[in-house]
């Protein structure tokens, strides 16, 4: 009788197949990391969110006067009954804010108006046609007075992490309208595009810190990610 073939094993390897640590194309070297997908916490209205929002890379700056101009009154449209927004500044490529939110819902459909009206402004601006942000909004909460502090020095003084040397205060963020300096500039003449703080924390108790009032020579010291203390 004919002997029936044996079935042999291919000797199995760790290099080829499946998953590997280190595979595929490498991102650029100067590629920002994304805003992760994960659930984003509930928000609770007592406190201040410090937001950022990222644009497209191959978009202009938005500090020039024609996108900024687009911002700002971006801005200036997008606070309701129940979003805020309290103070702002804008760099190159992407624009921080501090926002008070009723709830969850209000937080998350505040900034996805606001970042609407901001695209259309821009593109509306540029004349021209797509994506105007990059990836997911960043949002942080601010649950105490130091943090609150930090939230706002980091905010209205981040041209000093982008730009230097400069001295006093940013023309392009909403500095000129925030009553917390020490020595407080004078007033514009224009109408401001940011509101009044509701929640005590943004309207009192920040300025109960024993470190005081923000200067004007004061740079900020951590990032979005970094602790706000």
């Amino acid at each position: 009788m004919p002997r029936r073939p044996i079935q042999l094993d291919l000797p199995r390897t760790a290099t080829w197949g499946g998953a590997r640590k280190g595979a595929g194309r490498k991102p650029p070297k100067d590629r920002r990391p994304m805003v992760q997908h994960r659930c984003r916490a509930e928000h609770r209205a007592a406190f201040p969110v410090h937001v950022t929002l990222r644009a497209q890379r191959r978009l202009t700056s938005l500090r020039l006067e024609r996108t900024f101009s687009a911002v700002r009154d971006g801005i200036s449209h997008s606070s309701t009954a129940s979003f805020r927004i309290l103070h702002y500044s804008v760099q190159a490529d992407h624009v921080h804010l501090i926002v008070e939110a009723d709830d969850t819902r209000a937080l998350s459909l505040g900034i996805a108006a606001l970042k609407i009206r901001v695209a259309r402004g821009i593109n509306r601006a540029l004349a021209r046609r797509g994506a105007v942000w990059a990836d997911r909004y960043h949002t942080r909460a601010l649950r105490t007075p130091r943090e609150v502090r930090a939230g706002f020095l980091y905010v209205l003084q981040n041209w000093k992490k982008h730009i230097r040397p400069v001295q006093g205060l940013d023309g392009r963020s909403s500095a000129a309208w925030f009553d917390g300096w020490t020595e407080r500039p004078p007033r514009p003449t224009t109408p401001s595009p940011v509101v009044a703080p509701r929640t005590w924390l943004a309207a009192t108790g920040w300025r109960r810190c024993t470190v005081g009032p923000l200067r004007k020579d004061e740079a900020p010291q951590s990032g979005p990610d970094g602790p706000l203390i």
